[in-house]
């Protein structure tokens, strides 16, 4: 049988890393290909801040709750030892699925649109806007990169920093939904550890 404590612990130690891949890759898209622009320069997506806000400040919450939750509790040891922290982390990680589905959401729209980048014509738009997805999508036709002039390679930068905000809110969503549901059955079950392990941590 799994140990709540134990699976709590591993999701906030797994969730706190991921917290902090999407605030850099977030503040990395603020830097297209590593180019400084101003501030209209910069798509919508980015700003609406999907890894910063979502994948990232709302997961520290649930993140380390998870964590105190795989600990010593504080209503004592053994089997009903647990429950106090095992209920808290149940509605932390319930605040962490809205972040992760904002984070989802942000990461899946800014895919969809694709980059703000200067154009042929000289001005700054979404040049992929309109595509769609599919086989005419951006996504899989590389050649239509070309049509984003400046910055250079802010096609593959958004297309990758946007795939981890993706790839890391989709993981946040499942482990703070496997949270939720392990702090429900730790806070009525209690902890299957004994006090020894207990005492030892994992």
């Amino acid at each position: 049988m799994c140990c709540t404590g134990k699976c709590a612990r591993l999701v906030g130690l797994i969730l706190l890393p991921s917290a902090f891949v999407c605030m850099i890759a977030n503040l990395l898209l603020f830097f297209p290909d590593g180019q400084s622009l101003e501030n209209e320069q910069i798509s919508l997506q980015v700003w609406l801040m999907g890894g910063l806000i979502g994948g990232g400040f709302f997961m520290l919450c649930p993140s380390c709750s998870a964590i105190r939750a795989g600990g010593k509790g504080c209503c004592g040891a053994g089997c009903c030892g647990n429950r106090c922290r095992m209920l808290n982390s149940v509605f932390s990680s319930a605040f962490g699925l809205v972040g992760a589905i904002y984070c989802t959401s942000v990461a899946s729209a800014g895919l969809a649109i694709g980059p703000k980048c200067r154009v042929a014509s000289g001005n700054w738009e979404y040049p992929f806007e309109d595509l769609g997805t599919g086989n005419g999508s951006y996504l899989t036709n590389q050649t239509l990169w070309q049509e984003c002039l400046y910055p250079k390679d802010a096609v593959l930068w958004h297309v990758v920093l946007f795939s981890i905000l993706l790839s890391m809110g989709v993981l946040q969503l499942v482990l703070c939904g496997i949270q939720v549901i392990n702090g429900c059955l730790g806070c009525i079950c209690g902890d299957c550890r004994d006090k020894k392990e207990d005492e030892s941590g994992l």
